[in-house]
């Protein structure tokens, strides 16, 4: 396995957002993380990429265990969080916000990744030069995902992608999802779409109150109903 999560907890003082959670992601493999808001799903991915200390239980990502290691070091190792809300820099360039995503790399070819990233994604092109709040809500997540890209990733974990975005850029954000596993990355996908998620993983874990519920293949976990439970609070 890529990544493999070990009975994490996550405490905030004396709140146990995260409580013994497993999940794990395979090479170029899409796995799903769903449930309510507030079923810790953003603590999570955030104890993962190190920006919140895990309590408890370990993380290995590529063989070594990181437990303990800083957010650049997970980076630097292609372990790599595009956070909720995208956290773009709004009044810095398109071109500046991109190289911020290069900040752990000293190789060459930069220029070369920049350029395919234009050809992809053409209005990010002839906005290179503007400032990123001239972008449009789709435009800024194609821009904070291309950032990441940047990092050169091994895996990608994603938060709730599509938030706030028309149809149109939902369906452009899942078919870029898919075509980047195709191209050999790994992702790890938090979502409030569940239909469009659970049709993108190959496997899917269910969050309640910080705890996993159900995990499994995604056609199981979507017939399941646990899962309709889970967002609409029955029992």
């Amino acid at each position: 396995m890529l990544l493999e999560v070990k009975d994490l907890d996550v405490r905030y003082d004396r709140l146990r957002a995260v409580k013994g959670v497993d999940i794990s992601v395979g090479e170029q493999e899409i796995v799903t993380v769903l449930g309510a808001n507030g079923a810790g799903k953003t603590t999570l991915l955030r104890a993962i990429q190190g920006v919140v200390r895990a309590a408890r239980g370990s993380v290995r990502f590529a063989g070594e265990d990181v437990t303990t290691a800083d957010v650049p070091s997970r980076v630097r190792k292609g372990l790599v969080l595009v956070p909720e809300g995208r956290q773009i820099f709004v009044s810095l360039t398109v071109h500046d916000n991109l190289l911020m995503g290069a900040y752990t790399r000293r190789d060459a070819g930069l220029a070369a990744e920049i350029d395919a990233i234009y050809d992809r994604f053409p209005n990010l092109g002839q906005r290179r030069d503007m400032p990123a709040s001239v972008l449009s809500g789709g435009e800024q997540q194609m821009l904070a995902i291309s950032r990441a890209l940047l990092s050169k990733p091994k895996l990608m974990m994603l938060d709730e992608p599509s938030l706030g975005l028309s149809p149109l850029y939902v369906q452009r954000m899942f078919d870029l999802i898919g075509a980047l596993n195709r191209d050999g990355l790994s992702i790890l996908l938090v979502e409030q779409n569940t239909s469009m998620a659970l049709a993108t993983a190959a496997r899917a874990t269910l969050l309640e109150l910080g705890t996993a519920v159900l995990a499994g293949p995604s056609g199981e976990v979507a017939a399941s109903e646990r899962l309709t439970s889970a967002y609409l609070g029955a029992r």
